[in-house]
């Protein structure tokens, strides 16, 4: 006897005293009507795909027989293709040994050429490094000069700017000497900073 999935739901049970609850019966019947009607979809899709992969299978084995046809006529003609190479390899090797020993040769003439050339940039960065620390030296020299003319100038600036002493207004009349200091300044450094600026104009 073949049952149903609905054969379970439509399932009619007698009532009887003491018997199950009718309630968790008809649930039960229910929950294994579903769980039978997904087994037999389950059995019904492994069936198409058992049926697919045998079709499938088929098709493969004749593809297997004529791949095995096609690898062994390959395997022929790789056989002469291997044969065929292997001589132009040769051929190519020996040709590219006499390239090589030529380009070994020019590139070890090119090699001494550019380490003499080395030798040259050497020695005249030598040159140019000695000619480029004398300068430096020089300009050093001439910015230390530089330096020493603006600290006598500061100092001399600040001598002439200091107040006179207060003896310097009674000088005598007939003294050159205190005459000469009170006319540019009290000082001989204001004298001289005095005759540099009429210099320059």
């Amino acid at each position: 006897m073949n049952v149903t999935p609905l054969d379970l739901r439509q399932q009619k049970f007698k009532t009887a005293l003491r018997g199950y609850d009718r309630g968790e019966v008809e649930a039960l019947l229910a929950e294994v009507a579903d769980d039978y009607e997904g087994a037999l979809r389950e059995t019904d899709r492994l069936r198409q795909d058992v049926t697919r992969l045998e079709s499938a299978l088929a098709e493969h084995r004749s593809e297997e027989k004529s791949l095995r046809n096609t690898l062994v006529s390959a395997q022929r003609v790789a056989d002469e293709m291997r044969e065929t190479a292997e001589r132009d390899a040769e051929r190519m090797t020996r040709e590219a040994e006499t390239r090589a020993d030529l380009l070994i040769q020019k590139a070890q003439g090119r090699l001494e050429d550019l380490q003499r050339e080395i030798e040259g940039l050497r020695s005249r960065r030598r040159e140019t490094e000695t000619s480029v620390e004398a300068i430096i030296n020089a300009l050093k020299n001439t910015l230390d000069f530089v330096r020493e003319q603006d600290a006598r100038e500061r100092d001399d600036k600040i001598r002439v700017m200091r107040p006179l002493h207060p003896n310097a207004h009674n000088t005598r009349v007939g003294d050159p000497g205190r005459s000469t200091e009170s006319a540019t300044g009290g000082t001989p450094a204001a004298a001289q900073l005095e005759a540099t600026r009429s210099q320059n104009g």
